[in-house]
């Protein structure tokens, strides 16, 4: 029995094994792209060379994980690829692109600067008790 591959959700489990999100695909794919497109594209049975050998590039797997997909078989060529890529050139395999929430972040900051304010007010209180001890020992 012939086993049917989709290339799509080859390159979908490809780029979720990497950490890559869809935006961060599209970002590398070029002005034209988003992550709608990148959502679509995952969706296809068949990708047209040109765009698997980008993807291909971007996520440093070979084209034909993509086109022959057996996970048994991808595993062994993320290995051979993690190792054997040209990282000590100086790429990287993954890129970095990070999630912060700035809401979170921000309240993180309301909340440090509501500590430092406490501990400003505490010692304020305490050299205004010293000075009046001072003032009254005299």
């Amino acid at each position: 029995m012939e086993q049917k591959i989709h290339q799509g959700r080859n390159v979908k489990r490809f780029r979720e094994m990497l950490g890559v999100k869809q935006e961060a695909l599209a970002l590398d794919l070029g002005d034209e792209w988003n992550q709608k497109k990148v959502s679509l594209l995952e969706q296809k049975d068949v990708i047209e060379e040109a765009i698997l050998q980008k993807i291909s590039e971007i996520l440093h797997i070979p084209v034909e994980a993509f086109q022959n997909f057996d996970e048994e078989q991808a595993i062994n060529i993320i290995s051979n690829t993690v190792h054997n890529s040209d990282n000590a050139s100086g790429n990287s395999l993954f890129s970095y692109y990070p999630t912060v929430n700035p809401i979170e972040k921000w309240i993180e900051a309301l909340e440090e600067i509501k500590r430092l304010n406490a501990e400003l007010l505490k010692a304020k209180d305490e050299q205004i008790r010293m000075m009046e001890k001072l003032i009254q020992d005299k």
